[in-house]
């Protein structure tokens, strides 16, 4: 079988498909990559990229300079509207000359790289969505009627404008959708669709290493990673220092290794290890909690080391993964923008010291690891292919 991914520019989507694509072709299968130039960064050495266009003027850190400033609605108009309509349209003439190249037998193409959907419908090839984060599954927009109404004719337009019908979605496949998560943390209730594969969390091996001093972690106290995510950094400049000074009273006990922009190292207390990069997948099974935005990856990552989080979420999809690890009971949100110290605080201290967290983040680990990974989601691909 020879596989096609067409991904957008984004670590936490691209992340995973390194993952099935490594199964693949453990398998025997041949895998390439399709879309911007900025992905060859986040691919193993030698993976295949069909580079596309697509990108803003003057580059994603500076369109990211201007999302970040949106919260709520306005994220969300910012993100379909300025981000991945565009993003679409740029992609498509390459996502075209990548089919005709690698004449792929599946196109798996990611929920926010439309151009791969619709390229792959207009070729008559089968194609699944990937998934990589499962808020779409869970009625995100539930009391917002006019909201889900305007996300879905924005999408459904570029479909219609490449001469699909008015009414097809490229965001589902109606053949296969692999879902990076399990139903005990998305809280899917009922029948699912039997296309729906809730495979877990692929995690797959990051192309650079990250130089960390682990002899400072500290072996006689519990340790916490803060991390927001590479696109959300800079937004923490508040937030850092609190968790800092949140932390300080607890210090003979608790160790925070923290992930910050390079302006901010040095600056914190000594029970704070601060550096610009750390290596989080070979990080956690060395931790006993984490404190996050909230990005799926990153809680995902965090979960299925069995470890209970603290969700600070700021933008997009975020609030509402929040609000799927609080149900679980596998963690305790927070105000990211006027979170207090005391309130951090008594966060911290609450998944630390509080059995019952524990016990929710085990119990999604446990459904990671029978829904399979990158295992499972190769075994569907592989059916999807053999479909007549």
């Amino acid at each position: 079988m020879r596989c096609l991914f067409v991904v957008p520019p984004f670590a936490g989507h691209v992340n995973p498909t390194v993952a099935v694509a490594a199964e693949l072709t453990r398998r025997g299968h041949e895998v390439a990559w399709c879309g911007p130039p900025e992905v060859r960064r986040l691919l193993p050495p030698e993976a295949v990229l069909h580079p596309t266009g697509g990108g803003p003027e003057g580059g994603y850190t500076e369109l990211h300079a201007r999302w970040r400033d949106h919260r709520g609605v306005n994220a969300l108009r910012f993100l379909v509207e300025e981000v991945l309509v565009p993003l679409a349209e740029q992609m498509r003439p390459g996502v075209d000359e990548a089919i005709r190249a690698v004449r792929p037998h599946v196109v798996v193409s990611d929920q926010q790289a439309f151009a791969g959907a619709i390229a792959a419908e207009l070729h008559g090839l089968p194609w699944a969505t990937s998934a990589t984060t499962s808020v779409e599954f869970t009625r995100p927009f539930e009391g917002f009627p006019k909201v889900h109404a305007w996300v879905g004719e924005r999408v459904r337009a570029v479909a219609a404008r490449a001469g699909l019908d008015d009414d097809w979605d490229p965001r589902f496949s109606a053949r296969l959708v692999l879902v990076f998560s399990t139903p005990v943390l998305v809280g899917a209730d009922g029948e699912m669709p039997r296309h729906h594969r809730y495979v877990g969390p692929a995690f797959g091996a990051r192309p650079a290493p990250v130089d960390f001093p682990w002899e400072r972690l500290a072996a006689d106290r519990r340790r916490v990673l803060v991390s927001l995510g590479t696109l959300n950094r800079e937004a923490g400049t508040r937030f850092y220092p609190a968790v800092a000074e949140a932390t300080r009273s607890l210090a003979d006990r608790v160790q925070v290794v923290m992930s910050v922009p390079g302006e901010l190292l040095g600056v914190h207390d000594g029970h704070v290890l601060a550096r610009e990069f750390v290596p989080q997948l070979d990080l956690l099974p060395h931790l006993d909690a984490v404190v996050t935005h909230g990005g799926h990856n990153t809680v995902c990552e965090a979960l299925a080391f069995g470890l209970p989080l603290v969700v600070a979420p700021i933008r997009d999809d975020q609030p509402l993964v929040a609000q799927q690890v609080v149900a679980a009971g596998a963690g305790v949100r927070v105000r990211f923008g006027r979170a207090h110290v005391p309130e951090i605080r008594q966060a911290i201290s609450d998944v630390l010291d509080k059995p019952d967290y524990r016990a929710g983040a085990l119990r999604v680990r446990d459904s990671f690891a029978r829904a399979g990974g990158a295992s499972s989601a190769a075994d569907a691909l592989e059916e999807l292919e053999a479909m007549p």
